[in-house]
């Protein structure tokens, strides 16, 4: 269960992290050099670890006059050099920008900490050094960054009240909900981040422990794990940052493999302060990627219009915006909603009916892709991935259709399954795929999401209620939705025992239906 998947920390994992990694050396370094008005500093943080870092000042600061302070923790795995582009671009604004690498990760010292208690006490520890050594006003602070420095600015904007507004891009708010969701090990990002931390870090010793207790599927450690996330998470101190009244923006990918959309969005609702939420197609990352190497760019675009109005005062009007912004994968239009329940309000159900057996253990050809790649070519080239519905194998997976629509159907927000399920064994895993079918059977993938169960009685039926990845795309006129329900994808770890069968019914008093998000027309 889950072992022989562990080869990816050292095959496809390493090579992409490489990439990035070199992608972002290589394209970035640059930068660094033509920046002016830049200093390489050692800051000490937390237990005096020493935190590689770079400040950069509006030119012509001469102590006369106090900017706003921007504190930009580095992503997982890349250097401090990560933020060069956009730290000159804040600067010339008029931003005193701090860029540090997080401990743990090249030339910092200490060891990776996951965003735990040490990593939020660093970024106190750079704004308190930022206000002793730069023209920084202390009532001007903000803090974002991509990824790890996402997820870090959220949690330090919870923990200390001086940061008065956030950007985080492609972060996470829910750790656990992010790689774990289901109950399901989401094994290729899990090995992407470890292979990552291989290169460019120094796992410390609980972490490495994390990492073998979650790709060995050990139950005994699961609700270590599971404190050890919330400990990690924002949403654990939701309470706490809104009474600090940081404004938050929180900008993600569609197709986010390492930390899914749902997991965003629930959190944006949860806040009561300034907010904002943008989500595009892509993956991890890959929508504000181009903005790092100082090309025009969307999310940074906006990321600075927040921090004008909210750190400057500026009135550019993104507070009269809608403040849920989104960007379908089919249309490449913007879309602007009041709130996130307003996105696709109205409901359409797919009924699945009949009694429906499958075997396990065998892919049965439907699956939600490779972590990075599908997403990206969804992005670029609108590709997302396919199968052929009519051929998948009945055996090894359910297929559900609806009829086919006479005009397009916009999805928007997050389908639903609920079902009734009953296992010949008393652990087990599916995965729900939603499809977009064209005339000819070939399916496009709108959305997926694992679900898994233990400790369940062998023959008695339950309900199962999941929720698919939240999406935004277009169902053409004259094509059909189909949920596909199979045991085994790349994606995740699968706990089928050998033979198990699961068997899908729809009760006369309880029937089974995926629910479609849609937008109004």
């Amino acid at each position: 269960m889950g072992h022989p998947r562990k080869a990816l920390r050292t095959t496809a994992v390493g090579a992409v992290s490489a990439t990035l990694i070199a992608g972002g050396i290589l394209g970035l370094a640059p930068t660094a050099q033509a920046a002016t008005g830049i200093r390489f500093v050692d800051i000490s943080g937390d237990g005096g670890t020493v935190l590689k870092a770079n400040v950069i000042t509006p030119a012509g600061a001469d102590g006369t006059h106090r900017y706003p302070l921007l504190v930009l923790p580095t992503s997982w795995g890349l250097p401090q050099v990560e933020y060069l582009a956009q730290a000159q671009k804040l600067a010339n604004s008029g931003y005193v920008v701090v860029s540090y690498n997080v401990r743990g990760f090249w030339q910092s010292g200490g060891e990776i900490e996951v965003a735990g208690p040490p990593d939020i006490a660093d970024a106190s520890k750079v704004i308190d050094w930022a206000l002793a050594n730069t023209p920084a006003d202390a009532q001007k602070i903000g803090m974002g960054g991509v990824s790890y420095g996402a997820g870090i600015s959220l949690l330090t904007a919870a923990h200390d009240k001086r940061v008065k507004a956030v950007a985080a891009l492609s972060g996470w708010a829910d750790l656990i909900d992010s790689i774990y969701s289901g109950r399901t090990q989401h094994v290729q990002a899990a090995a992407l981040l470890d292979g990552a931390s291989l290169v460019t870090g120094r796992q410390s010793a609980e972490l490495r422990q994390i990492f073998d207790n979650f790709y060995a599927s050990n139950l005994s450690k699961e609700q270590d794990m599971l404190d050890w996330g919330k400990k990690r998470s924002a949403t654990t101190y939701v309470d706490q940052l809104n009474k600090n009244g940081a404004a938050v923006m929180m900008a993600n990918a569609w197709g986010d493999t390492i930390f899914p959309p749902n997991q965003y969005a629930d959190f944006y609702e949860k806040l009561t302060g300034p907010k904002r939420l943008e989500f595009r197609p892509g993956d991890h990352a890959t929508a504000e990627l181009t903005g790092l190497f100082g090309l025009p760019n969307d999310v940074w675009t906006d990321t600075e219009r927040w921090f004008d109005h909210y750190l400057k005062g500026e009135d550019n009007g993104i507070d009269r915006e809608q403040p849920v912004q989104l960007k379908s994968r089919s249309t490449g239009g913007y879309e602007g909603y009041p709130d996130w329940k307003s996105v696709g309000e109205t409901r359409k159900k797919i009924a699945l009916a009949g009694t429906t057996t499958i075997h396990t253990n065998v892919d049965s050809g439907a699956d939600g892709g490779i972590v990075f790649l599908s997403s990206i070519l969804d992005q670029i080239a609108q590709l997302p991935p396919v199968a052929s519905i009519p051929l998948l194998p009945r055996r090894w997976a359910g297929v559900w259709q609806s009829e086919k629509y006479t005009t397009a159907q916009q999805v928007r927000g997050t389908a639903k399954l609920h079902t009734t399920l009953t296992p010949t064994k008393e652990s087990g895993t599916l995965v729900a795929y939603l499809y977009d079918v064209g005339p000819l059977g070939l399916g496009k993938l709108v959305s997926n999401a694992p679900y898994t169960f233990h400790g369940q009685t062998p023959g008695k039926p339950f309900d199962v209620d999941l929720e698919l990845y939240s999406t935004a795309y277009d169902v053409p006129a004259g094509h059909r939705l189909a949920l596909v329900v199979d045991t085994v994808d790349p994606l995740y770890i699968e706990h089928n025992p050998s033979g198990a069968q699961l068997t899908f019914s729809s009760p006369a008093n309880d029937p089974s239906y995926v629910s479609i998000p849609l937008r109004e027309q």
